[in-house]
């Protein structure tokens, strides 16, 4: 996809997203993206020789090889919202090797899955591209349904299959996520201690997070502190969705309620109301980007798929993120329709015009 074309994806938004400069957080201040990323920022920390070893794999595969930045398929959803739900309209991705096949097509450093699927495909491709095991999920048929992240197996076994990360989700917020908290930072200290990366779904999940009409589970605010958490057990990685408001801390202390702690400044210093400046704020909270951001694809909505896909990308990167993880978008709709929709996320990354704001 060249630089036209993602121009006139992005619309009547183009001007606003590629010529915007964040005076909230300067540029300077971050740990960007580069070739030399793993070295750079990973090489001085505690990871050991064999997990530098995982992570260089991890970022110099696939058409993003040795920029820093990530293109990732995840495919969990066949436990998160049912393999039914999910498979439907592409029934192909039942069987564990089309997923595998997708992400080597779509060019992506890594594919995200679970248990069952790498392990059903582990001796043909774990050697040809990254695998990225998810280590818990969310199950949807205990009556009525629970949301809560359990595990769905175990470090060693994501070892010898060969995988070069793990992955996890903690629901931030939620009444489990201190034991979600716990299970997840002591899996992550094994999986370093054997060598793997270690990824970290970092969302948030209250019911109270949802207050007049809005939405704040992906409020900037307590996305960034979730990702704070998230680098806080050594995540290498944080996976967030994007941010699309900011204000939680403040919906949440109202009508006498206390909650979390605030400062003014994170609204109207560190943050405005531009895409941009509040993805540099989930960024920030990264260890101002020593853990990659990576952000969400979002469900599949149809027609809309490619643009949307283009437009979080271009805020992702121009934020200081390190990329995308992109499933639905993917996934369900026919393989080359997918494959096209990963290249151009990946576009977006390659392009030399798109730079960070």
């Amino acid at each position: 996809m060249t630089h036209a074309e993602i121009v006139s994806l992005l619309g009547d938004q183009a001007e606003s997203l590629l010529t915007h400069t964040c005076t909230t957080i300067p540029k300077e201040q971050l740990h960007l993206p580069g070739p030399d990323f793993v070295d750079r920022i990973y090489g001085p920390s505690n990871r050991n020789i064999p997990t530098l070893r995982s992570l260089h794999a991890l970022y110099n595969h696939g058409r993003l090889a040795r920029t820093g930045y990530l293109s990732i398929l995840p495919v969990d959803q066949g436990i998160e919202h049912s393999a039914g739900a999910s498979f439907a309209k592409n029934p192909i991705y039942f069987d564990p090797e089309n997923i595998v096949k997708l992400a080597i097509e779509g060019g992506c450093n890594a594919v995200a899955s679970t248990f069952g699927v790498l392990a059903a495909t582990a001796r043909k491709y774990a050697h040809k591209i990254p695998f990225i095991v998810k280590i818990n999920h969310n199950e949807l048929l205990t009556y009525p349904n629970k949301f809560d992240q359990i595990m769905f197996g175990t470090i060693e076994d994501a070892w010898n299959m060969g995988a070069v990360a793990v992955g996890a989700t903690i629901y931030f917020g939620s009444e489990e996520s201190s034991r979600q908290i716990v299970e997840v930072a002591e899996a992550f200290a094994y999986a370093h201690e054997l060598g793997m990366a270690t990824i970290l779904w970092c969302y948030t999940r209250n019911s109270a997070f949802k207050r007049d009409g809005k939405d704040y589970h992906t409020a900037a605010d307590l996305t960034g502190q979730a990702n704070h958490l998230g680098v806080t057990i050594q995540a290498d990685i944080v996976k967030q969705k994007l941010p699309t408001l900011n204000g939680g801390y403040k919906a949440l202390n109202t009508g006498g309620s206390s909650y979390g702690k605030l400062d003014e400044r994170i609204y109207t210093h560190l943050t405005t109301d531009h895409p941009i400046d509040l993805t540099r704020y989930q960024v920030a909270n990264s260890y101002m980007g020593r853990a990659g951001l990576i952000n969400s694809g979002g469900e599949s909505k149809g027609a809309s798929d490619l643009a949307d896909a283009v437009f979080t990308a271009v805020v992702n990167k121009r934020a200081g993120g390190q990329g995308l993880i992109s499933g639905r978008k993917a996934f369900q709709k026919p393989m080359n329709e997918g494959v096209a929709l990963l290249h151009a996320i990946q576009d977006v990354y390659l392009d030399a015009e798109i730079t960070v704001a």
